[in-house]
This record gives C-alpha cells, structure tokens and sequence, in this order.
C-alpha cells in the first residue's frame, strides 16, 4: 500500500491528501493538533509511570471489588486531567514536542528510581538530584535502567518524531484549547467528587502520596527549588548572634582548645554498633572508651535538610526550611566570638553552613593513594592534621565532613583490607544484590568509618601535652536496607521510618579538655543514655567552646547539668 498510514487520535484531525510520488511506502505518519498530543501523553503517563501513585493509592483494596476499580479509574482521569490543565495553556506546535519529548524521559527516569528505592520526589530529593556531582551520579546509573528508558522513553519517542503537529487557524486552535481545559476540568471535578470521600482520607493520612504523580512532582518539585534557590541567592543571609563574645573560660584558656566536629553521612543507628547492634561495627571505638549516644534523632532523612538544620539554632523542634537556609549558622556565631572556624570537605560542600569561612575540599592531588575515578577514602580527611594541630591558637573549631557511608555504592567508602563481612555488594546497583549482601557492604563501610574516626582520635591524643582536644561525631542522616521495601534514605520526614532517623553520636575528649570546657565526662556518659536530638547540636556546641549569645538556650546544651 503505498502513501501515508493515516492513524486517527482521539479528535478528528484534517490531513493533506497523500502523495504516492514523494512519501516512501515505509514512512509512518501521525497527524495531531497540539491538544490531541498533550492528552495522548497524558494519557501515557497514567498508565505507565504513575504505577506506583496507582498501587500505593490501592494498597488494601480488593482488587475483585467493583469499586476498587471505579476508584482506580477516577484516579487515572484526574492524572489524566491535571497533566493536561498543566500542559495545554505552555504547549504550541513550536514547543509541544520538545516539552513532551524532556518530560518523558525525565518521568521514565523519575518512575525508575521512585520504583528501584522506594524513594519520593519531593522538593528535598529534587534539590538532592540538583546538586549531584558527576561521581555521584554515575553511581546511580545501571544496565537495569536502560531496558526501562526503552520501553518508557525510548518507543514514545519515536511515535513523537513521527508525529506532524496539524496546524489550524489561529481562531480555531484558541477555540480548541479552550474547549480541551474546560473537558479536562470537567472531568477532574467530576473524577473528584465521585471519590472524594476515599481520597480525602488518602491524601489526609498519606500525604506524601502526592509526590509520586508523575511527571506533575517533578515540576511542582523543581519550581519551589528554582523559587527557594532564587529568593536565597536574591537575599543575603541574615545573621545571628550578632551580640557573640569570648565566655570566661575562653579568655582564660592557657592552652589551645580544638573542637572536632565530624559530620556523618548516612550512618544509622540500627548498624552501629556502640548502640547494641549484633555486630561489632565499632571495634575501635570500643575500645577507646567514647561517650555514646544510643538515641539521637535526626533532624532530617537527608544532607540538604539535615546539614542546615543540625548548624542552625532552632533545629527540628520549629523547622523552618526558609529561615535555617536564609539564616547564618552556628560557624558564624562561633567565628563572630574569636573561635577559629576551618570545614574540611569529602562529600558536596557544607550546604551554606560555612558560606564566607574558611573552608576547602579534598581532591586527589593533595590525598595521593587515597583517591580514585574522583572519589576520596575518607582517610584523606586526616592528611595534614598533624600540621594542622601543631600551629593551633587559641580555640578552635573543625568540621570534617566525610563521604561515610553514603549510597548506593557502599562497596566504594572502603579499601579491601575492611571487607570483613562477606559476601558483600559489589554492584551500583543494589537490586543485583541480595538484601545480605547489601548490609554486609553497609557494615564494612561503617567498619572503616570506625578506623578513620579511631585515627582521628590517634592523631588528638598525640597531642595532648600541647593542647585540650574534643571530638564529636553525628551523622546527618540514616539508612533504608530493604525494609518495608525501602532504599537509601530521602523519605519525606513525617512517614520516614526509624532507619532514616535514628543516628549514631560519640563524644571523646582528651583528659585535660573536662578542666578546659568545665564539663565532667563521667556526668555526661550518663546524659548519653537518654533521649538525644540533631536540635542540641548548636547549643551543645555553643557551651563546650564557651561562646556567650542571646540565641544560645541551656535547656538544649547536652553538657549544662554537667558543668563543673
């Protein structure tokens, strides 16, 4: 048969006639108007890439019940409905394909993670993606995604390139789109009041449901990171504790005092073990005698959260994301008091936190040995140290922030010499392993967390006839290892579940830092059995460095019924 195959979409469309002399028989055509293909892959998205809005929104029901299926319909035209209502009023025969084509790939992408780890994107995941750096994100993709870009990005795609937009007159297009928003609200307050009931108790009780409608997350999600991310670049950080000044103990001090704050990353509580863990996760720590925190709450599921919020006065408790991220932190009012601020970074940056300090990154030429395909071992944040230490005045306060055990690649945070549980995942892919495997990986990076953090306290103690030292150790966030199906961490804060919130803290001191800070350890490893939050950090730190300001509040200083 030769000329055009002509495919008919869900309105009538007018087409030239064929012609057999110039189209070759086995060219396929698609004539659309713009609105037929803004509802096509609509229409696409709700029965591809929303499966697991679909079955989480199910979850519970019969699947044989008749209203099961009248409320998973109503569900699929309310998708359906607000794609388009997002869609039609941006989209002309200019710009329809284009849109289409970045939107498919990113909800094929988008639908594969939210599938393989269970994660949501919301805001906070967004911004996480956002700041990836190339490591990184070469760690997250796999062979496995590729099968699945194919089918879900790859074949729509090639329908779109075949598709000719059918251009009307500009009447006529104002006429049709005006025709499509009204039927595609229509339908959506129809859809929602025929189950409104069921879904008000859904989004009530799961609100974080919301953020697995794709690709209508991605745009809600990365508009308020573009919104957030411009106000804050528009406006200057405000600061805080203006009125810092140098306590008694500071003026007082005849030797130096160096505190060592070591930021975590994505170490658990459930893995650690100081904290009663059935493995010994922390064999080194053991035995040094370090204060341990078995209950430490996180003040978020992941680093853009938490890093901020652990640095800033308020923490969880009144959670405000504009204002810790439109605020000064903790290092500035430390820095404003005379205490010598330094961060030391192996992960992303300090998210703000040291904005205007002194601070720089590690990179293989200054850790040869230690670094590989622009990655470092976290033993690279120990080099220079000793320098470091000897030319130390006055206080001082240091950051290291560690790459720790962050994901999915656990098999890369270590040297062999620490894959001690076996078998281990070596794949970036975790779905290549078994759940065993996986926690196995896990736990050997948290074995060489335990070394670097037990050289740390080598290089201190060395010191301590010339300076008072105190380390402290948190991490900013937990860990999902396949329970209730979840991976990784990022789970909106209030459904996150225990692993993503639970984190380890230890605190050590060399023997003459309890004169130093006015604290009695012994009193303080009592404190450590109870309760403990990211919201202490600020202040906790604030009293051990003697740093006196209105915005330091005692009742969340771990260490103020333990002074001397």
């Amino acid at each position: 048969m030769l000329g055009h195959v002509r495919l008919r979409s869900l309105f009538s469309a007018p087409a030239p006639a064929p012609d057999p002399d110039s189209t070759p028989v086995w060219r396929l055509t698609l004539p659309a108007t713009v609105d037929q293909l803004v509802v096509v892959a609509s229409l696409f998205w709700a029965l591809t890439v929303n499966r697991r809005f679909l079955a989480e929104a199910l979850q519970g029901r019969a699947y044989a019940a008749w209203d099961t299926w009248g409320f998973a319909t109503a569900l699929v035209v309310i998708l359906v409905a607000v794609h388009v209502l997002l869609l039609a009023p941006v989209a002309n025969r200019w710009t329809v394909k284009p849109l289409l084509a970045v939107l498919t790939v990113a909800a094929a992408l988008a639908s594969h993670y939210m599938q393989a780890f269970g994660v949501y994107l919301d805001p906070g995941m967004v911004r996480n993606v956002l700041r990836t750096n190339a490591a990184e994100g070469l760690e997250l993709l796999s062979w496995t995604l590729v099968p699945h870009l194919l089918v879900y990005a790859g074949l729509p795609l090639l329908l779109l390139w075949r598709v000719r937009v059918v251009r009307h007159a500009l009447v006529r297009s104002a006429l049709v789109r005006v025709v499509t928003l009204l039927v595609a609200a229509a339908a959506a307050v129809g859809a929602l009041l025929a189950i409104y009931q069921p879904l008000a108790s859904l989004i009530r009780n799961h609100k974080e449901v919301r953020y697995l409608v794709t690709p209508a997350n991605l745009l809600w999600a990365l508009g308020s990171v573009v919104h957030a991310d411009t106000r804050g670049a528009v406006r200057p950080r405000q600061p805080i504790g203006l009125d810092a000044t140098p306590g008694e103990r500071m003026q007082r001090r005849q030797r130096p005092l160096v505190v060592v704050m070591v930021v975590g990353e994505t170490a658990r509580t459930a893995n650690w073990g100081l904290s009663g863990y059935a493995r010994q996760t922390t064999p080194r720590l053991a035995e040094l005698g370090v204060i341990n925190f078995a209950e430490v709450t996180a003040c978020g599921t992941n680093t853009e959260v938490s890093l901020p919020c652990m640095f800033a006065p308020v923490g969880r408790r009144r959670y405000d994301e504009a204002t810790i991220g439109g605020s000064e932190s903790l290092l500035h009012v430390a820095a404003r008091a005379g205490v010598g601020v330094h961060w030391l970074d192996n992960q992303l940056g300090c998210k703000g936190v040291c904005d205007g300090l002194p601070s720089e990154t590690i990179h293989s030429r200054s850790s040869p040995g230690l670094c590989e395909n622009g990655r470092c071992l976290d033993e690279a944040l120990l080099q220079g140290l000793d320098a470091r230490l000897s030319q130390a005045r006055g206080t001082q306060l240091w950051v290291l922030h560690p790459l720790g055990n962050h994901g999915p690649s656990y098999f890369r945070r270590y040297p062999a010499a620490f894959a001690r549980f076996q078998p281990e995942c070596r794949h970036d892919d975790l779905r290549q392993c078994s759940v065993e495997e996986i926690v196995n990986a896990y736990d050997n990076a948290l074995l060489y967390t335990d070394h670097v953090l037990a050289g740390l306290i080598a290089k201190l103690r060395a010191r301590e006839n010339d300076l008072d030292a105190v380390l402290l150790y948190v991490s900013d966030h937990g860990e999902s290892l396949g329970e209730k199906g979840m991976f990784l961490h990022g789970v909106p804060y209030p459904i996150a579940p225990s692993e993503q919130t639970r984190v380890p803290m230890v605190m050590w001191a060399t023997p003459g830092a309890a004169a130093a800070v006015g604290v009695s350890w012994d009193c303080l490893r009592r404190r450590a059995a109870e309760p403990a939050r990211h919201d202490h950090l600020f202040h906790t730190l604030l009293g051990v460095l003697d740093v006196r300001t209105s915005v330091y509040e005692a009742a969340w200083d771990l260490t103020r019924a333990c002074r001397r």
